[in-house]
Parts: structure tokens; sequence; C-alpha cells
């Protein structure tokens, strides 16, 4: 855990999050701990971070597995961009899907996830 550097961290994330910038997480120096990277990842991940910045190549399929939208996410993603999508054309600001209200906020997330992805998708080709 990183408590001495939390705040820090919270106000550098509400502030990228205020202008709608990514913002990555900072780096993991021990390139012999993959269990600790991970977990500095996954860390990360819950802290709100888009992504982790990289020192060796051998990070990447680590960081890229954790940051990435999961195949279920992406789907519930599209799902919610065309709820909206329908709404707005009938007129509403709001939708529920699944049980949960769906509002802009979440038509944005998921549309950083679809773009996430597909940048992720990018590197990999």
């Amino acid at each position: 855990m990183r408590l001495p550097v939390l705040t820090s961290l919270g106000l550098c994330l509400l502030a990228a999050r205020a202008e709608n910038i990514d913002i990555l997480d900072g780096v993991y120096l021990d390139l012999n701990d993959e269990d600790g990277f991970r977990d500095s990842c996954l860390q990360g991940l819950e802290f709100g971070f888009d992504g982790k910045t990289l020192i060796h190549p051998k990070q990447l399929a680590t960081a890229n597995e954790i940051f990435a939208p999961s195949p279920s996410e992406l789907e519930f993603a599209a799902r919610i961009i065309d709820a909206f999508r329908e709404a707005e054309q009938a007129g509403k600001g709001v939708v529920l899907l699944d049980g949960k209200l769906i509002e802009n906020l979440h038509v944005e997330n998921a549309r950083r996830l679809v773009t996430l992805s597909e940048a992720i998708g990018a590197m990999d080709d």
C-alpha cells in the first residue's frame, strides 16, 4: 500500500478525470518481483488509474491483462452505449439497463473502455 502518497494520488486522479485525460500509475522498479508488480497493477486499477508506466517489456503482458477491459465489460459497455442512444432518440436522458439506471456519465465511461480496448489491441497488432 502506498499510504503516504494516497492523498496525492487521489488529487492527481481527480485532476485527470476533471480534464478528461488518461492517467498512468507510476513505475514498479523490481523487475524480478512479478507478484509485487501484479499487486501494484491491481492496486492502481482499484485506485482508478488507466494504466501503468512501464520500464521493461516483460511488464507489458501483465499490465495489459490487468488494465484491459474484459470481454464481459466490453459487451456491457456496448449495451450501455446502444441503450442510451435509443433513449436519447426517444427524448429521454436516462435509461434502465438490467435494472440499473444509466445516464451520460455511464456512457462516457463505457466509451472510454471501448477506446482503451481498441488502443491496447492496436499495440498488440
